[in-house]
């Protein structure tokens, strides 16, 4: 059933597989879509369709890169205008990664909007945890949109150039599901690492008691 569904997944073509990426990007800090599906996933798939021929390449990097920045953008004014109310509700009201995100944006300011689009959970929260703070929007667009432009740009040619490899020593659609699962346990492995890292960073931003 699994392989069913995978190759139904790599049979897309066209303006459906545009929609599901673009779904995926802007949904992960729009509507804190990325706790259930990081949007890497979405955006490695987006990079193997192109590299099948079912999309084309910059098409769907002018989708990845404008739904990333664009659901950024309104993450920031959801927190803007509605981050008080929503941070009294599930599943934000006992979310440890909703302080951390606010330690590490409060320390970081700008810089903290690109580097937190590398890790999931810093990646949905810091745009409503920035609309929430002192951080200008001038500042956090700029910063958005180049981190926007690096994270979408950099795992869609990873998806790609994965597909371009196994499409040149086999046709048999199970060794693009090879190169999916071979990709998603590099991003897991990257977003650990960097997880931990920026974790580090956001403790110490934490005020020491007298």
């Amino acid at each position: 059933m699994l392989n069913s569904v995978l190759h139904s997944l790599l049979s897309l073509h066209g303006w459906p597989a545009y929609a599901i990426v673009s779904v995926l990007c802007f949904g992960e800090a729009a509507i804190f879509l990325g706790f259930v599906v990081p949007g890497e996933s979405a955006v490695v798939y987006g990079g193997v369709l192109a590299s099948h021929r079912h999309v084309a390449l910059a098409a769907m990097g002018v989708v990845v890169v404008a739904s990333a920045v664009l659901g950024d953008t309104v993450g920031y004014a959801v927190g803007h205008f509605f981050g008080p109310a929503l941070l009294r509700h599930r599943p934000l009201d006992r979310s440890e990664g909703v302080e951390r995100t606010r330690l590490f944006v409060q320390r970081h300011g700008g810089p903290a909007v690109f580097f937190g689009r590398f890790v999931a959970v810093f990646r949905a929260l810091t745009p409503g945890v920035a609309g929430m703070s002192e951080l200008r929007y001038t500042t956090f667009f700029l910063f958005n949109a180049l981190g926007g432009l690096v994270w979408g740009l950099g795992f869609m040619f990873a998806g790609y150039f994965v597909g371009e490899s196994v499409l040149k020593t086999a046709s048999d659609a199970s060794w693009a599901i090879i190169a999916l699962v071979v990709v998603a346990i590099a991003v897991m492995v990257v977003r650990f690492r960097r997880s931990r890292q920026l974790r580090r960073a956001a403790g110490t931003a934490a005020p020491k008691p007298d």
